[in-house]
């Protein structure tokens, strides 16, 4: 094929989505490294004093090229999943692995990084300049630049399987989550569910050309079945296949099992953190984090533990005896607290997720989120209509500031669907950097799992949802509203991973006031706004079992942060019995022993959360004590929000993450905010 003809050599524009064919991956990736090692090779060669101009920025203008053809195939990888697809992303995979550690591991392009960086120019560079140079000098090192020839040879092999493992693993999990559905014969079968997961029951059947009702492991399909089914067998066996995905037991036993990656995962990423000096891969996983030890990380992990465990052992009794007292089963398992939960929620707060369901239609809310975040930072989003995308559902959006500069563009994929990869996510489509044309925007993906729509009804969100939908959209805002124009340190590049979720977790908070609500809240058929008693019942029910949910989360977090930290090759992963220990200090309600959770966990083994997964706590003291300053001075105050945006979302990557924090809130970040949020003593 020649390169004319190849759309992912055209990386001027947006991706042409439409015209990006499997086969036009691999010729264009292997172009584009080709292309890097060149460009590298003649700018070591021309030049013996190395400057930013005639070293650094040409070579990220050659890298950029290639983020930007890998990114649209990486991403329809994960939304449009297909054989020929995943053959060719897969095919890559070796080949970009194998060029990222050549590059990190080049003694000469680390030197002249050293010479820049120990130059007398390097004061004239802008701060973002400096902090690219001296995190590129860290990572180089976090490469093994350093390393004898030997163990370069082993880094670089490790990497490039990591990579693999990390693909098979993520394919794995999509293709057990894809192979299991149940077609059940009528509506009296799924008694318990809403009208909604009712509709998207019998709407999945008719799409498959059957007559009756049927449900997956799609998370919204799950979710639906696990907190209103009340046939109990019924539960109990979607539970057993959801929680046995890709494992050894479960519908689809040895199917996909992912224990021997996770093994592998953990015996490589432990050879790679000692042949780099660190005892083991959580402290090589902390070198470009916020927290400063792995004992910070656990002490600050234990201590939530100890304030959350003797209020999620109350929540957990108070649950049991609801059930007893409503003629449920005398011992709760797994398969039943969702469904308990809700009733006892409902008991209790005369509310239901369902109940709110009616006053989010999903066009409004993401309407009424760019209306929040008009109020917030002064800034305008509009629908660019006729722009190619993968797949009919899909939309675009650009945002412009006062002036009308624009500032950052989005994609928007909110439905649940087969051959897309669950949950919810933002990825970068475009870096913002300055280039010789001038300001290369930045764009975005934006992913989520929701019901579609229903025959000629909206997609309907609920409160959950809407959070989400926040979350993701706080990533986005970091992403593309950064006015730092060096790539490695714009938007959440150069950001510590335990800092990346508070602008994600922060947005969430706007879901819960009335002043934002107010915006896009309306009932889909009567306009009428959400009514303040239903309000005041939402408000009332947000820290329902919020004890429980935090020693959930405590269990993913010390689980990850263990594995990591206690590998020991002589023993092995020890993964289940790791998480064992953990359910033991923190856990309150027992899985079945068939559970196979950590086969399914793919922010640690497919993500980028290893050794990680306790950020989302971490950064929640920050976004908690961060919005306790809208609280103090107003959700909509304009000042408050002019110092978020300048301090943290438009600084991105470029400086120190504790120095933002502090910049913008005035102190260090405090944990008594996070506590009141969760409903927890401080």
């Amino acid at each position: 094929m020649d390169d004319m003809n190849n759309p992912l050599l055209n990386t001027d524009g947006l991706p042409p989505f439409s015209q990006i064919r499997p086969e036009h991956i691999e010729p264009a990736i292997e172009k584009l490294i080709e292309d890097n090692r060149s460009a590298l090779e003649r700018l070591l060669s021309d030049n013996e004093r190395y400057t930013w101009d005639n070293l650094i920025a040409p070579l990220d203008e050659v890298s950029d090229r290639l983020s930007k053809a890998w990114s649209p195939v990486s991403h329809m990888n994960s939304v449009v999943n297909s054989e020929a697809l995943r053959e060719a992303y897969n095919a890559c995979l070796p080949k970009l692995s194998a060029f990222s550690t050549e590059v990190g591991q080049n003694e000469r392009l680390y030197k002249a990084y050293q010479q820049i960086h120990d130059s007398d120019a390097f004061a004239q560079l802008t701060e973002a300049q400096q902090k690219a140079v001296k995190d590129a000098l860290r990572d180089f090192k976090l490469a093994g630049v350093s390393l004898p020839e030997e163990k370069k040879r082993r880094y670089k092999e490790i990497n490039q399987r990591l990579s693999e493992l990390r693909a098979r693993f993520e394919e794995n999990l999509m293709d057990a989550t894809d192979a299991w559905s149940k077609l059940l014969p009528n509506a009296e079968a799924l008694a318990g569910l809403p009208p909604t997961a009712l509709a998207a029951a019998k709407q999945a059947a008719e799409q498959k050309g059957k007559q009756g009702y049927l449900i997956n492991l799609e998370f919204p399909s799950y979710l639906a079945v696990m907190s209103h089914a009340e046939d109990r067998e019924l539960r109990r066996e979607v539970y057993e296949a959801f929680s046995t995905r890709a494992s050894d037991t479960g519908p689809n036993a040895g199917k996909w099992d992912n224990l021997p990656l996770m093994e592998e995962i953990l015996a490589l990423r432990h050879e790679k953190a000692q042949l780099l000096g660190f005892a083991n891969y959580a402290e090589l996983s902390l070198a470009t984090k916020m927290a400063d030890s792995t004992d910070t990380v656990m002490n600050f992990l234990q201590d939530l533990a100890q304030r959350a465990k003797p209020q999620a052992e109350k929540e957990f009794q108070e649950l049991q005896a609801f059930a007893r007292e409503q003629g449920g089963p005398d011992q709760l398992e797994a398969w039943d607290t969702a469904f308990w939960s809700e009733r006892l929620r409902q008991q209790r707060y005369q509310i239901s997720q369902e109940d709110l369901r009616p006053y989010f239609p999903a066009s409004r809310v993401i309407e009424g989120l760019f209306k929040v975040v008009e109020r917030l930072y002064g800034l305008e989003i509009r629908e660019r209509e006729g722009v190619d995308t993968w797949h009919p559902s899909v939309r675009f959006y650009e945002i412009r500031d006062r002036a009308g500069t624009l500032r950052g563009q989005f994609y928007t994929d909110l439905y649940a669907r087969e051959k897309k990869r669950g949950g919810a996510w933002m990825d970068e489509c475009r870096v913002r950097r300055r280039t010789e044309q001038g300001v290369q925007i930045p764009v975005a993906y934006l992913t989520c799992n929701f019901t579609p729509p229903l025959g000629d009804q909206p997609a309907l969100l609920t409160h959950d949802e809407v959070e989400t939908l926040f979350h993701e959209f706080g990533h986005g805002l970091h992403h593309m509203l950064t006015q730092v124009d060096v790539a490695p340190v714009a938007g959440i590049n150069g950001v510590p991973w335990d800092a990346v979720e508070l602008p994600s977790q922060f947005m969430e908070n706007w879901t819960w006031e009335r002043d934002a609500l107010d915006l896009f809240a309306c009932h889909h058929q009567t306009g009428e706004p959400l009514p303040d008693e239903l309000l005041e019942r939402l408000k009332a029910g947000k820290n329902f079992q919020s004890a429980m949910q935090m020693v959930r989360q405590l269990e993913f977090s010390l689980f990850d942060f263990r594995l990591h930290l206690e590998y020991d090759p002589a023993q092995g992963a020890r993964i289940y019995e790791i998480l064992e220990q953990v359910r033991d200090q923190v856990a309150v309600m027992r899985p079945p022993a068939f559970n196979r959770f950590p086969n399914s966990f793919g922010h640690i083994f497919a993500g980028g959360y290893a050794a990680g997964y306790y950020s989302y706590k971490w950064a929640e003291v920050l976004s908690a004590d961060a919005f306790s300053r809208f609280e103090e001075e107003g959700i909509f105050n304009q000042e408050t929000g002019a110092s978020f945006l300048h301090n943290i979302l438009e600084q991105g990557g470029s400086k120190d993450a504790m120095e933002l924090f502090v910049a913008f809130r005035g102190r260090k970040p405090e944990i008594d905010a996070l506590l009141r949020h969760n409903g927890l003593a401080a």
